[in-house]
Parts: C-alpha cells; sequence; structure tokens
C-alpha cells in the first residue's frame, strides 16, 4: 500500500507557487495618467530637483531676518510675488509680500506667515523675530536631482504617479498586463438571469474571480461553464492554454468520479501540486498546461495553471492566499506579502482543526475582532460582512482576549 503523503501546509504551498514563477519579460511604455495599478518594469531616477527652487510654504512676507531681529519692523512692501512669479532681489529693509508655492526672491532669507503681520498701505508690520530659513522649502529638500524615486516592481498608486509626475515624467515603462484564462466546472452551474432548474446553483464564483482579475489589472479571457467531462475539460484547457500566461479554474479539483481536472491537467501537461492543508480551500492544484506548437514555434511552451475549489468562500480565500500573489510576483513584485496586523479576539473558538484555518471576522466598536457564526465553506454572506481574516495555526484554540493574526481584506484585494 502506498503512504499517503501529507499535504503542504499553506506557507509551504505559497513557497512553492512563487519557486515556480517565471517573470513577464515583457514591457511597455504608457502614459503616466493610464499607469494607475500597472508595475513598473524599470526604475526610475529624478532628473530635477523637488521643489527645484527655494519657495514660501506659507502667504506671508519674505524679508531678511536681520531687519527683523527686534521682534518688531515696519517695513517698505516692495514688490508683490504670487506662485510662478519671480521677484526682484529683495532691497535691505523692505518685504516682499509672497504667496504659498511662490520662488523666494534673491536676498531674502526668511518668511512671516501673515498672521504675525499688519498691512498699513505700502508699509507691513512685522510682529515676529524670524529665524534664517523660517516657512522656506529648500531646493531639492523632497528629491535631489539623480536620485531613484521608484524602483522596479512597484505597483504603482495614486501617490507614486504623482511622485513621477512631480519630477515631469508623463510616461513610465510598465510590464504587461498577465493573460488570465477563466472557466468554470459543473453541471449544476447556471448564470444569473437564466432560470434555475432543479439541483442548479447560479455561478457566484465567475463574478468573484472575474472582479479579483480585475482588481490585479489582469487581461482576462472568459470560456464560461465547461460540461463535467474529461474531454470537455482537456479541450478547455487547450483552448486556454494557447493564449494566456495563467489558466484558473474553480471547482472539479476534489476526488469524486465528475471531478475531470486532474486528470486532465495531467493529460494536456502536469501537475505539481494537490491539495493543501488549509480550511477552507484544501483541495488547490497547480501545474502547467502545454501549449500547442511544439519547440520553436511561437505558441509553444507551457500556461501555468491553478485549480480553485469550487465551493464559494473556498475559491475566493485560495485567491486572495494564493493567486493574488501569484500574479504579483509574475509581473516582477518582489514583496507580495499581505500586511498582517496582532489583533484581540472577543470570541471563543474552542475546536482545534489540524488545519491551518483562515476564519472570516471583522473589527468590532471595541477595536476588537468578532467572528461570522457560521465559517461554512459556501457561506459567502461571511466574505461580505467579514473586514478580513484571522489566521489560526493549526491545533490552535481561541479564547476571548487571545491575540491572533488578521489579515484585513483591504490587504489581499489590490
Amino acid at each position: 500500500m502506498t503512504e499517503k503523503k501529507p499535504m503542504l501546509s499553506a506557507a509551504q504551498a505559497l513557497d512553492f507557487l512563487l519557486s515556480a514563477v517565471r517573470p513577464l519579460a515583457d514591457a511597455e511604455t504608457v502614459a503616466t495618467l493610464e499607469a494607475n495599478g500597472r508595475i513598473l518594469a524599470a526604475s526610475q531616477a529624478s532628473q530635477l530637483n523637488v521643489p527645484p527652487m527655494d519657495n514660501t510654504q506659507m502667504d506671508g512676507y519674505a524679508v531678511r531676518a536681520a531687519d527683523c531681529a527686534g521682534g518688531e519692523a515696519t517695513l517698505a512692501v516692495s514688490q508683490r510675488i504670487p506662485a510662478g512669479q519671480v521677484g526682484q532681489p529683495l532691497q535691505p529693509g523692505t518685504a516682499a509680500r509672497i504667496f504659498t508655492g511662490a520662488m523666494i526672491p534673491e536676498g531674502a532669507d526668511a518668511v512671516v506667515m501673515q498672521e504675525q503681520c499688519e498691512a498699513d498701505g505700502d508699509q507691513v508690520t512685522i510682529r515676529h523675530a524670524p529665524k534664517a530659513g523660517e516657512w522656506i522649502r529648500r531646493t531639492g529638500e523632497d528629491i535631489r536631482a539623480g536620485s531613484e524615486i521608484l524602483r522596479a516592481g512597484t505597483r504603482l498608486r495614486a501617490q507614486e504617479l504623482g511622485l513621477a509626475a512631480s519630477v515631469g515624467l508623463a510616461a513610465l515603462p510598465v510590464v504587461r498586463k498577465p493573460r488570465v484564462a477563466v472557466f468554470f466546472t459543473g453541471d449544476e452551474l447556471a448564470m444569473p438571469g437564466e432560470p434555475l432548474k432543479p439541483g442548479a446553483i447560479y455561478n457566484s464564483n465567475r463574478f468573484t474571480l472575474r472582479g479579483l482579475l480585475e482588481n490585479l489589472g489582469c487581461d482576462i479571457a472568459d470560456y464560461g461553464i465547461v460540461p463535467d467531462s474529461l474531454a470537455a475539460t482537456r479541450d478547455a484547457l487547450r483552448k486556454a492554454a494557447a493564449g494566456n500566461d495563467l489558466i484558473i479554474t474553480s471547482g472539479g479539483v476534489s476526488v469524486g468520479e465528475e471531478d475531470h481536472i486532474r486528470p486532465a491537467v495531467e493529460a494536456e501537461g502536469r501537475l505539481n501540486m494537490w491539495q493543501i492543508a488549509i480550511k477552507p480551500g484544501k483541495p488547490l492544484a497547480f501545474g502547467e498546461v502545454d501549449r500547442a506548437g511544439g519547440a520553436g514555434k511561437a505558441n509553444a511552451g507551457r500556461a501555468f495553471f491553478i485549480g480553485l475549489p469550487g465551493n464559494p468562500v473556498s475559491s475566493f480565500v485560495t485567491f486572495l492566499l494564493f493567486v493574488r500573489p501569484f500574479l504579483l510576483r509574475l509581473q516582477g513584485v518582489a514583496e507580495v506579502a499581505p500586511k498582517a496586523f496582532a489583533m484581540r479576539a472577543d470570541f471563543a473558538w474552542p475546536k482545534a482543526d489540524r488545519r491551518n484555518e483562515f476564519l472570516r471576522a471583522r473589527i468590532n466598536p471595541a477595536g476588537g475582532l468578532e467572528l461570522f457564526p457560521n465559517q461554512g465553506s459556501a457561506v459567502l454572506t461571511s466574505t461580505v460582512w467579514g473586514d478580513g481574516l484571522i489566521d489560526n495555526p493549526p491545533g490552535q484554540t481561541i479564547a476571548p482576549g487571545d491575540t491572533v493574526r488578521f489579515i484585513p481584506f483591504s490587504e489581499l484585494l489590490y
């Protein structure tokens, strides 16, 4: 009798997937305005200082600090300098009316905010003894010319786009979008809008997985619902492998007579991993599917394959824990682990499981975590109700007041 191999832990399974990644080599240049959510293909340096000149942080008066050393001084207002204009050199015994962001005129070495000044015609009384440099932003204090501002592999968010724009980068090199094929197995599946026949259910996973892939900026090829047969599953795998980097399926990865994913992948490529010690989500499969064409042909090679469970929560959780980091690493992102937080459990979980559990929980008004009452793998309402997942180790019970590891959905959905 062949000894059954132990299932991989969540950490082992993730390490296995990430070690198999062949990062995409293709890049394209896109307008910075269109680069939100994309992965930077090459590091970027600034060609200029930011700010490019000394400028004022405040509306007020540019002065020579020595002219105001006594704590009160009345000075002639020699000029008015709005942002975007260059003033004249400031003469001793004078002040320049200046507005936030305007260039400091030559000769001035401080700005006094307008709340500390009293204007009277073409004169101003300064009721403050400023120090040299007060309220002045110095040239290059944010960014020095020649310094790296963004590293390759950075996922571009609104703040990265703003930073790129601040140094004049109108376009950015980005990794091309991953091409991901999806299909769903199960003769019981129907689409919303269709009559629900006896024994049928609506295909929620199609909507959940497509939404998650869109969040990650993927180009999606959706092959819909595939009949429960080995021949149909193999045909779908061949079609999906042809033009895509990754194939994701939902359902059919368990051990029933109508679960055809495993034999289909083994016939069309190879299966490298099957079943992991987590709950929900044990039947997770990983492998590769051959592309038609053979060596030397444009379409040769293999597409990655990840088979997700059919139960809605299992499919959702395994995507967040395994597919998301896989897709990010595929695009060259080095740090793919979500941030987790130590938080107080305001509930009891007295029965430990031998598998690593991922429990749907939300943050209560007292700053602790409360648990959704039904942790079943088909209870999709728990994913809407919850704020994230509690990563509960194997064999671990939880008592009220215990500290648990909490991963917010905000760290997992994008």
